[in-house]
């Protein structure tokens, strides 16, 4: 809960994590995505609270540009073959060390974002080698209320380290 009191930036990728990892092709080949709104609920209440939300994902897709849009998510970043390196431009510019800040992973392209951190979070249903690179793994899969988990955790820690202060 120390740490979870300290974080100030939730960095988020998005299959797997805010999805759950699948895509559906409609008859024109777009992508579409579902999204869960208890997720979303997590994610406005913890930014908020004054906590950073980023998303950081290896596609594109203008579903995520929407929902993004929708959660006033400032910063984010798709497309992305380095997801450290985005990570830690954006750690400078926002003047945080690594103590403040927070990941969800799901797959092994996260486990490197996932070492800078100080709290790593996989969802439930991750790759292996990001349930054992996490400090925490959730109770639900991704997609299916993980990050709400994550939020309410932080939010937890958040009124904890209040209440010590």
């Amino acid at each position: 809960m120390r740490r979870a009191g300290a974080i100030r930036l939730l960095v988020l990728d998005v299959d797997g994590v805010l999805t759950d990892g699948r895509l559906y092709f409609g008859p024109r080949g777009e992508a579409l995505k579902v999204f869960d709104v208890r997720d979303g609920y997590g994610l406005t209440a913890l930014r908020r609270a004054g906590v950073e939300i980023a998303v950081i994902s290896g596609r594109r897709s203008p579903a995520v540009t929407v929902r993004c849009r929708e959660l006033k998510v400032r910063h984010v970043h798709q497309g992305v073959a380095d997801k450290l390196a985005v990570f830690e431009r954006l750690r400078a510019r926002l003047q945080l060390a690594p103590e403040a800040c927070a990941c969800v992973g799901d797959d092994l392209p996260d486990v490197p974002l996932m070492q800078a951190v100080a709290l790593p979070f996989a969802v439930a249903d991750a790759h292996p080698a990001v349930r054992r690179a996490a400090a925490v793994v959730t109770r639900q899969g991704g997609g299916r209320g993980a990050v709400r988990e994550v939020c309410d955790l932080l939010l937890a820690g958040r009124s904890q380290r209040r209440r010590e202060g």
